[in-house]
């Protein structure tokens, strides 16, 4: 835990209040972080829960994604960690407006704010080993959040049907767009 705490300070003091420009770092890579982003949002360092939530913020202001790998960058250092499903999770979600106008706002478990629309898409993705399905938001470059199952079944009351191409589809509204979570049919038959 020192050398994460280390690294922590190092972040700490060159940080500011914005984000860091990170899809703009590309230091060299410096080796594996014994870290794993568990699917259930908790924050695992060699075995251990992070229990600070201004740790794991912190961290996860340096979170980059290169393909299917995530790392912790710095202008001068690249460490790889774990992610088992996406970096975040979606725990709350507020609305405004209604209908095809309505606004989600999503906050994920790091204090993450975003707005689902054209540059934060939902996406609702099968699981292919357990078949079960879950939305996804994009948060920023490349960094998704799962929507937890409590926010998923407030999607789920806010759902309309809408016909795509000729096919009714089942989803949600947001700042002018339509996220689909898949057929009418199925959605409700499987509810």
């Amino acid at each position: 835990m020192a050398d994460l705490m280390s690294y922590a300070a190092r972040l700490e003091t060159q940080q500011g209040r914005a984000l860091p420009p990170v899809e703009r770092w590309d230091p060299p890579y410096c080796g594996e972080l014994d870290l794993i982003i568990r699917a259930d949002g908790v924050w695992i360092h060699e075995g251990t829960p992070i229990g600070r939530a201004r740790l794991v913020r912190l961290f996860s202001t340096v979170l980059k994604r290169e393909g299917d790998r995530f790392f912790f960058v710095t202008p001068v250092e690249k460490l790889g960690v774990r992610v088992e499903d996406a970096p975040f999770l979606a725990v709350l979600m507020r609305i405004e407006g209604s209908g095809s106008n309505q606004r989600l706002i999503f906050t994920t478990n790091v204090g993450d704010e975003v707005i689902a629309g054209r540059h934060h898409k939902i996406e609702f993705r099968q699981n292919p080993e357990s078949s079960e399905g879950a939305p996804y938001i994009m948060v920023r470059a490349g960094l998704e959040a799962k929507v937890s199952r409590a926010v998923f079944y407030d999607l789920v009351a806010l759902g309309k049907t809408r016909e795509i191409d000729g096919v009714a589809q089942f989803g949600v509204w947001s700042d002018g767009a339509f996220f689909p979570f898949g057929l009418a049919s199925t959605v409700f038959s499987e509810a």
